[in-house]
């Protein structure tokens, strides 16, 4: 069974929206505010690159990054990489021709026999909604988390807010840089 990992940028509060700055969002763009930049923080980025054998992202996080990252120098092995896209409206038509190969799945049963295929890591980067719904589906794996030490109030969370059963997760990495950022890896415990 391949291991499905969700990576975020994520505010102390679980704020994920617009970390970058994607318009639309009152606080677009937190990341690069207010935060010194130490390269060492951002290590488990080009290390998620190197370890996924493919990618997965909802519609609006595709809608994002697919005019953008297939010319980003900074995400070149995600190019070459199988991407997978969950959704029920778009099309083949809606795909760009630029970034390799790229299925749209049309449900969370199909993402379960996706991890049910031969291979590596799958990275599902952005996609807050998506992510909710793989952790209520008990879908994910592992999570790769870089906390920033700011509080954001509104804005779309990485967790969901459904009434479940307590997942249980075992940390199984972690740093704090001095910049006030800490990484935390995370494996859902079965």
């Amino acid at each position: 069974m391949r291991t499905l990992i969700s990576t975020a940028f994520i505010s102390l509060d679980g704020v994920v929206e617009a970390p970058g700055r994607e318009p639309g969002y009152r606080n677009a763009g937190w990341t690069f505010k207010d935060i010194d930049f130490l390269p060492e923080a951002y290590e488990i980025k080009g290390r998620e690159q190197k370890e996924a054998t493919a990618m997965l992202m909802g519609r609006i996080s595709y809608e994002a990054f697919s005019p953008v990252w297939p010319d980003m120098e900074d995400f070149a092995d995600y190019k070459v990489m199988p991407k997978y896209v969950v959704s029920s409206t778009l099309t083949e038509d809606d795909l760009v021709s630029n970034w390799g190969e790229t299925t749209i799945l049309r449900s969370l049963d199909d993402v379960a026999a996706l991890k049910e295929t031969e291979g590596g890591p799958i990275i599902v980067h952005g996609s807050a909604s998506l992510s909710q719904a793989l952790s209520d589906a008990r879908l994910i794996d592992r999570y790769h988390l870089l906390v920033f030490p700011l509080l954001l109030g509104t804005g779309k969370r990485l967790f969901s807010t459904t009434d479940k059963d307590t997942q249980k997760l075992k940390l199984v990495e972690h740093e704090v840089y001095a910049n006030g950022l800490q990484k935390n890896v995370f494996d859902v415990v079965r």
